[in-house]
């Protein structure tokens, strides 16, 4: 008999900003690993599912991933329904797609579902739009840390024309400012430095590509943190910051 794997993207911090269909979903669970970035209030949709940490952070000792798989596949071949719960969005720097591929291919029955990423979330709870008419007509993407470690193309991102939003970016704060700006960004683009989006203990300071280092080390800022560049980040609209709302 073979159970079920959700991949559910528990948003980025404030329980209030997960789906309903997560909700339906976890409250279905029989079993639910949930990840460090994932916050445990968020647990009372599941209050009979056993819960299991597999925390994977940054700098700190994490869950290796083949436990992870193993433990949703073990699970899931006992006939249990899986959630496993990610902060953000599973498919945005999640492993989303991985764990999907995984599990599919030993025949698991898994479904992904979406939650608010943080980088979106994190711009928003600051009032900033990362698209506006006549300023930013894009967004991207991107993470400061790739699987091999291998550098971004700097100046295809200082180029795009688009807001840029970095996840994961504390520890790579330097090479982020000098790749950027190696590539061609003006060095007084501004950029919002946004901790703990969407949680009670957020943080956010303002300042410029140039001197966002020296800027975030005065703020002592530190993970989890989204960093917004771009012209959006000097042109907050009150109207949407989400936390009056």
């Amino acid at each position: 008999m073979s159970g079920k794997v959700w991949l559910i993207g528990a948003g980025p911090g404030d329980p209030e900003l997960l789906t309903l269909k997560a909700v339906r979903a976890m409250a279905q669970a029989d079993v639910v690993l949930i990840d460090d970035l994932v916050n445990p209030a968020v647990l009372e949709h599941c209050p009979s599912a056993r819960v299991i940490s597999v925390g994977k952070r940054g700098g700190c000792r994490s869950t290796p991933q083949d436990f992870i798989h193993r433990l949703m596949l073990r699970y899931a071949r006992q006939g249990r329904r899986v959630a496993r719960l990610k902060g953000g969005d599973p498919c945005i720097f999640g492993r989303g797609g991985e764990e999907a591929d995984w599990l599919t291919a030993r025949g698991i029955d898994c479904e992904l579902v979406n939650g608010i990423t943080a980088g979106l979330a994190a711009a928003t709870q600051c009032g900033i739009s990362v698209t506006l008419r006549g300023i930013s007509r894009g967004v991207t993407l991107v993470t400061a840390h790739t699987q091999d470690d291998s550098p971004l193309n700097w100046r295809g991102l200082a180029e795009g024309g688009t807001t840029l939003v970095v996840y994961m970016g504390v520890a790579k704060l330097a090479e982020i400012r000098d790749g950027l700006l190696d590539g061609g960004m003006a060095a007084g683009t501004p950029v919002a430095m946004i901790e703990s989006a969407s949680l009670p203990t957020q943080r956010e300071y303002r300042s410029q590509l140039a001197s966002m280092l020296d800027d975030a080390q005065r703020f002592a800022l530190k993970s989890p943190a989204i960093l917004v560049i771009g012209e959006v980040a000097a042109a907050a609209q009150q109207a949407i910051l989400a936390r009056t709302a």
